[in-house]
């Protein structure tokens, strides 16, 4: 197969795609991802098929301990309106949801974009866009190793979906980043977090 975003594709040939015909094509919808929750652990008791963002489980849920992603990408959250710890799925079974990062269960979550453009991103060292800053656009296993700095408390994010890291090596409790600007991490529930590390969302997470 081959990924198709909006352009003029005078060639395929052009793109490496030499001697290949197209026979057939999908379209790429929002309505291709799929999560199901269930109140027990290993997929046990109700269930609950979310295939948009869900700012509260509750309304369908009395509680969630653990998820099955047939398709698409999602960060779930264990607080209501995406804040609080925050867990990162693509597709596949979690029968547990304490192996989820300390998580207590999930009250909401919000479907991650497919995004195959550039990734840009900008680090701060303080809150409001303070202190020394720095323009990423690939990943970062350690922010101190890198760039020398100690803290990154405010980020502007231009192109693409990130994840950031409380610890080096894309280890710890993760915070989600689509574009925008963020002024303060700890008005985002994330008080007392440092992030040392930064990855793109580069899954392809449909199939």
């Amino acid at each position: 197969m081959v990924y198709m975003r909006p352009g003029e594709y005078r060639s395929f040939r052009d793109m490496g795609m030499s001697g290949m015909r197209f026979m057939s094509m999908r379209r790429i919808t929002d309505m291709s991802m799929s999560i199901t929750f269930y109140e027990e652990k290993n997929f046990q008791g109700r269930s609950y098929e979310c295939m948009n963002d869900c700012s509260d489980m509750s309304s369908y849920l009395s509680r969630c301990q653990s998820c099955r992603v047939e398709s698409g990408c999602f960060m779930v959250y264990d607080r209501t309106n995406y804040m609080g710890n925050q867990y990162y799925m693509k597709r596949g079974d979690y029968s547990d949801y304490q192996n989820w990062m300390g998580m207590s269960g999930v009250k909401s979550c919000r479907m991650i974009p497919m995004h195959r453009g550039q990734f840009r991103m900008k680090i701060y060292e303080r809150e409001s866009f303070g202190g020394q800053s720095h323009e990423m656009m690939d990943d970062c296993d350690n922010v101190m190793d890198r760039y020398s700095m100690n803290d990154c408390q405010s980020c502007n994010v231009m192109d693409g979906h990130w994840l950031m890291y409380e610890q080096p090596q894309y280890r710890g409790k993760m915070m989600y980043m689509r574009p925008g600007e963020y002024r303060s991490f700890r008005d985002m529930g994330m008080s007392g977090m440092r992030f040392m590390s930064m990855r793109r969302i580069t899954d392809i997470c449909f199939h």
